[in-house]
């Protein structure tokens, strides 16, 4: 596949349109994690981390049956390796993300509060999700389902 054919696989409005539509699954996933966590004692970046955790597996499903569903080898084998390989190059997104929350939520904190409940950790949370996205969305297209060679 040419570089040409990879960017226009990577600008796919609907494949990107999936990838969000996934995204935003995960988010909401993070989220309640982060929420009930944080809300029990656990510090927040601890929390936001295993939120993204489950919203990475979540999200892996989910891209896994939808956005990608005709790239990828078949059979069980692939299937683990491609799990094993979301896991690894969402390093870099798990890095943007918590680094971007804990700066938003530690440094630019405003005290924004519901029922007890610490809203501003939901800003802070969708700053660095929205961050995190843009890396995820690029190595997980070419380097977990390997978009580029699915043509």
């Amino acid at each position: 596949m040419t570089r040409r054919q990879i960017r226009e696989t990577l600008l796919s409005p609907v494949r990107f349109g999936q990838f969000a539509g996934v995204g935003a699954v995960g988010a909401v996933c993070d989220n309640i994690v982060l929420l009930t966590l944080a809300t029990a004692g656990v510090t927040p970046e601890l929390a936001k981390f295993v939120g993204i955790e489950v919203a990475i597996v979540v999200m892996f499903l989910l891209n896994e049956r939808w956005t990608f569903s005709e790239a990828g080898a078949p059979g069980p084998v692939a299937f683990l390796r491609r799990l094993g390989t979301s896991n690894v190059v969402r390093v870099g997104g798990i890095a943007v993300q918590l680094v971007v929350f804990s700066v938003v939520y530690r440094w630019l904190h405003v005290e924004v509060g519901l029922f007890g409940v610490d809203l501003w950790l939901l800003v802070a949370s969708g700053a660095g999700i929205a961050c995190g996205m843009v890396v995820n969305y690029v190595t997980e297209s070419l380097l977990t389902w390997r978009v580029h060679n699915s043509r």
